[in-house]
């Protein structure tokens, strides 16, 4: 069962009662997916393996393997040991402007624009092979599941600085959606 958040240790009467029912949302104010939650992890995964090399797009450039590639890029930033290594941190300034500005936008529960611009370091132009991309997005998400939102309360995101693990989730969930949409699965 996925993990839900609250604010403060007491639990309201409503939270209570949704203790009891099996939750597949992420809480009860929010219409993101719980990705913490196994069924929400497999119903994502299924729908990636849905994919063909040949589905084609309902907007923008990218094909299915260059997609998968590009979802999988905030997932590199938790999942990838050398990701602090092999990726520079943005200056103070720019990381600032980004929390203030972008970061509402990617955490936010407003559904993507169709055609949103994508920072230059999310491009993925190059051909891809969308099985070792496939398998690769599914590992991902199947360790950031595994991990469980505990791992990702307080945890350091390389653009946007700490985050809530609510805060991770939409990141996760909101940008995922997007693009298997934009496929149609």
């Amino acid at each position: 069962m996925g993990e839900k958040f609250r604010r403060s240790g007491r639990k309201s009467s409503a939270a209570r009662v949704r203790d009891v029912a099996p939750l597949v949302r992420f809480s009860h104010h929010m219409g993101m997916d719980n990705i913490f939650d196994r069924r929400v992890s497999d119903a994502h995964i299924a729908r990636i393996n849905r994919l063909r090399a040949d589905t084609k797009p309902l907007w923008g450039k990218m094909n299915a393997a260059q997609m998968l590639a590009h979802v999988a890029k905030p997932y590199e930033m938790v999942c990838d040991p050398h990701y602090a290594r092999t990726h520079k941190r943005p200056p103070v300034i720019v990381r600032f402007l980004l929390k203030t500005f972008l970061k509402p936008i990617v955490v936010g529960e407003k559904p993507y624009a169709k055609n949103s611009r994508t920072a230059p370091e999310f491009i993925v132009a190059d051909e891809r092979d969308i099985e070792v991309e496939r398998r690769r997005l599914i590992a991902y998400i199947n360790q950031v599941q595994a991990w469980g939102a505990s791992h990702f309360d307080g945890k350091d995101n390389h653009s946007f600085g700490v985050m809530t693990a609510q805060e991770w989730n939409n990141l996760f969930a909101k940008h995922l959606e997007h693009h298997l949409a934009q496929f149609g699965v």
